[in-house]
This record gives C-alpha cells, sequence and structure tokens, in this order.
C-alpha cells in the first residue's frame, strides 16, 4: 500500500496474480530509458520474502541472474550493495557489474539506485504488498534503467522480458518452501 493507503497493484492485475500469473510490463521512456515492473502473488507471509531479498551475501545463491552480491557497507536501514548479474538472449550473455546504494523500509518496501556500475539509470524498489484476504503478499518490483554500453532499448527490453519472470518465480518458489516449513 502507499502512503495514501491505496493499493498500487489494481484489482484486475491482483486477480491474475491470485491465479497464479506472472506480471511484466515494460515501457520505453526518453533518452533510451526503459521503465521495467513486474509483480508475482507469494503465498508466504512479507517477513519471508523480505529475509530473502536483504540476505545480500546469499543472493547469489537464490536469485537467477545473480552472479555474486555482497554487502559493502551497511549504516542501519542504508545499505551499499555490489553485485555482478549475468544476462543476455540466445547465446549472447553478458555480465554486469553495480553498486547500489539500498534503502530497507521494512517489509514495505526496498528502494534502490546505482552508485556506480554498467548502467547510467538504474533505481527502483521492491514493494511487499500484504493480502489481507488471502495468506500471502504481493510482491512486485519496478525499476528505470539504461546500460552504460550499447544496447538498444528494444534489446533490453526483451532481456527484462526473458529474465524478470525467471526471477520473481525463482523467490516464489523459495519464499513458499521456507513458509511451509515455519511453524503457523
Amino acid at each position: 500500500m502507499d502512503d495514501a493507503g491505496k493499493q498500487e497493484i489494481p484489482e484486475v492485475s491482483r486477480q491474475k496474480l491470485l491465479r497464479g500469473e506472472t506480471l511484466v510490463n515494460v515501457s520505453y521512456l526518453e533518452n533510451d530509458v526503459i521503465d521495467a515492473s513486474g509483480a508475482v502473488f507469494i503465498a508466504a507471509k512479507p517477513e519471508t520474502i523480505w529475509n530473502i531479498l536483504v540476505d545480500y551475501n546469499h543472493l547469489s545463491e537464490k536469485i537467477p541472474k545473480v552472479v555474486e552480491s555482497r554487502l559493502i557497507e551497511d549504516k542501519g536501514s542504508e545499505k551499499i550493495i555490489s553485485q555482478t548479474g549475468k544476462s543476455g538472449i540466445f547465446f549472447i550473455e553478458r555480465s554486469v557489474h553495480i553498486v547500489l546504494k539500498v534503502k530497507e523500509d521494512f517489509l514495505r518496501k526496498l528502494s534502490f539506485e546505482i552508485i556506480e556500475g554498467e548502467f547510467k539509470v538504474y533505481r527502483g524498489q521492491w514493494n511487499f504488498e500484504p493480502s489481507e484476504k488471502d495468506e500471502g503478499t504481493f510482491l512486485s518490483w519496478q525499476a528505470r534503467l539504461k546500460p552504460d554500453f550499447f544496447a538498444p532499448p528494444f534489446l533490453v527490453s526483451f532481456v527484462q522480458h526473458q529474465d524478470l519472470p525467471t526471477i520473481l518465480q525463482a523467490i516464489r518458489k523459495l519464499a513458499e518452501t521456507e513458509a511451509s516449513t515455519q511453524p503457523l
């Protein structure tokens, strides 16, 4: 929920998510910036999902496309994270390295912004929206990005359409597995 108390995910999308769909939307902004978003419903409490996403030193073991991740600096609710990811299409893959400033708003959102790395623009957030009537959480990810290397926007868009569902579904599987082993 946002600060005004309204749902961030429209009801029609929420119904699709409750049916198990993974939603992805990619649009083009000015100056070749890509706006990408995705959402998934996870049958787990926000705490379970949160603990997965803030385990910065072990993300590479849990989330596809993350090759390396480590916490560089911890300032309480603000963290500096170094990450290397691998992505691409067909047989062409590329590793990219970024350093992110992450602001944690406990169980509500994780905001991130690039400090240095191979993107001119890379900022966004993870949002956690507990479902009031269904046991679970709507997890969404939104980012604006623009590589600092040659990559046509249609290619960046394709990669987001390909990678984002994989990542969201992996988080769902991991969180639901962990939730099934937790006491009620």
